[in-house]
């Protein structure tokens, strides 16, 4: 063999070395084989909870909301505060949210029921019965279905979508998605880098209460996408494979080899 021949077979063996260390590079949010993920929570009919970076829309009515139409202004809900009736407000950074009368109030970790009580405590001071009403308007999930190029934000127009719905909208699990490996990704003060992820395999009727998962605003949906070795081998040869031919023409052209 000469010195030719020998440097083009090197460089076809390094080619297919590198090219099978390198399947599917598109893949995103990679695991571990021993990676911990969360434990499911026990209760899957969980609440929605306000996070920052919510907008909330705000109504404010008094007597409980007892009176529904001031006929003198037209039918117009005569115990709502004007002022605040179609009002939208930022949960802030650091959780807190800025109300009128109210100081900074720190409303995120809260379910809606629970900030609407709050709210009316503390409203109860200026006001009587206080009634409050609240709404979260931008509730979006991010979902990546396992097949490149076709990833979607849905907005969550409910307020326990789960994770069947989100799908549904999403248009389903493609067919070069893994049912069975599908990653929720959600933010968590509680973990140490910041995130938790679930892992819910819906590939059989046993995956269904996994599937009721009340989806949080931020969520992240990820469809682990089942890996096409051989035509992902082929992709990645064919630079190397170009280049040896390349090389090859010129040797036959010249006569290097002889």
């Amino acid at each position: 063999m000469t010195p030719i021949s020998r440097f083009c077979l090197l460089i076809f063996l390094m080619s297919s070395t590198l090219s099978s260390c390198y399947f599917n590079p598109s893949m995103m949010l990679k695991t571990k084989r021993d990676y911990q993920f969360s434990s499911f929570p026990k209760e899957s009919n969980q609440e929605y909870v306000i996070s920052p970076n919510d907008r909330l829309t705000f109504r404010l009515l008094y007597n409980d909301g007892f009176k529904l139409i001031d006929l003198s202004s037209g039918g117009q809900g005569g115990n709502v505060l004007r002022q605040n009736q179609s009002s939208t407000y930022l949960v802030e950074f650091d959780g807190k949210t800025k109300l009128p009368l109210l100081r900074r109030t720190q409303i995120a970790g809260k379910t809606i029921r629970q900030a609407e009580l709050m709210l009316e405590e503390l409203y109860s001071a200026y006001y009587v019965k206080p009634f409050v009403i609240l709404k979260v308007t931008n509730r979006r999930v991010m979902i990546f279905p396992g097949s490149s190029g076709s990833a979607k934000t849905i907005s969550l127009q409910n307020e326990s979508t789960t994770l069947l719905e989100a799908l549904a909208l999403a248009g389903g699990i493609p067919s070069t998605g893994r049912s069975k490996k599908i990653k929720v990704i959600r933010k968590s003060a509680s973990s140490k880098t910041g995130n938790e992820v679930l892992l819910i395999d819906l590939s059989n009727i046993d995956g269904l209460k996994q599937g009721e998962l009340i989806l949080q605003g931020g969520d992240m949906i990820y469809i682990d996408p089942i890996p096409n070795i051989a035509e992902q081998a082929l992709r990645n040869l064919n630079p190397f494979v170009s280049l040896l031919s390349t090389i090859l023409l010129i040797i036959t052209l010249t006569g290097l080899g002889n």
